[in-house]
């Protein structure tokens, strides 16, 4: 099971493997409180990507679109995932955004489960 997660959440048993998948470590978090288990930087959005969204929700749609495409490029990354999910069971992917139906770990998930990538 995928699921994903604001890191500024406590963590939880039922996390199961925490992967960070944003680029930028998030503000205000100790590394050691953190509890991640892996943080995979190389699969977040770029960063030209990132700045174009900038979380604002009217480019929704076009990031999405974009992200999948950068996303297409990175099939070792998302089959690690997918192989860490099948080992562990459950794999909480984690992000910073404080939007949390407007972020790249739900465009993460959603490539992830529709096996699209």
């Amino acid at each position: 099971m995928i699921k994903v997660k604001r890191i500024y959440e406590k963590p939880s048993e039922e996390d199961g493997l925490r992967i960070l998948v944003d680029r930028l470590w998030p503000r205000g978090i100790k590394r050691e409180d953190a509890r991640v288990d892996l943080w995979l930087k190389e699969i977040a959005p770029s960063d030209e990507l990132r700045r174009w969204f900038s979380h604002r929700s009217e480019r929704w749609e076009g990031f999405k679109r974009k992200y999948k495409e950068e996303l297409k490029g990175k099939k070792e990354l998302i089959e690690r995932i997918k192989e860490l999910e099948s080992k562990h069971g459950t794999v909480t992917l984690l992000f910073s955004a404080r939007d949390t139906e407007h972020n790249n770990a739900v465009v993460l998930m959603e490539v992830i489960e529709e096996g699209s990538w």
